[in-house]
């Protein structure tokens, strides 16, 4: 009976399970392309700013290595690096952008220019 029990729910388990991870899948793609559209029209502006901030965020993953001709079975860590860089406006308003790795590193804090964006999308900086 309690063997039976486990059979019928089991199948229901890994199926609510499966469900939430396609659910997330979708929501973050939906929540991605929606944000693309949303800087799409949104119009290119350019403004006078300075650069007031910068930061690096590091992620690391893990993974397991398939066993080798012995048998042995390890991880590798594999990481990814994304750039922020806040810039201030004359109005005083503060806005944060993704840039490149080669852009971060041209950036300086206290570097003065113009701000090319659009919506959240970072379009360039021209120090003046």
């Amino acid at each position: 009976m309690g063997f039976d029990l486990m059979f019928s729910i089991v199948p229901v388990f890994i199926f609510i399970i499966f469900a939430i991870v396609i659910v997330g899948i979708i929501t973050t793609a939906v929540r991605g392309v929606s944000q693309w559209s949303k800087n799409n029209a949104s119009p290119r502006l350019t403004v006078e700013a300075a650069v007031v901030g910068k930061r690096i965020d590091v992620t690391h993953h893990q993974h397991a290595n398939a066993g080798d001709q012995t048998g042995a079975h390890g991880y590798h860590t594999t990481s990814s690096t994304s750039y922020y860089v806040t810039f201030q406006v004359e109005s005083g308003d503060r806005m944060e952008f993704s840039v490149s790795g080669a852009e971060y590193g041209m950036l300086i804090e206290g570097d003065r220019g113009r701000l090319s964006f659009q919506g959240t999308r970072y379009l360039g900086f021209e120090r003046t």
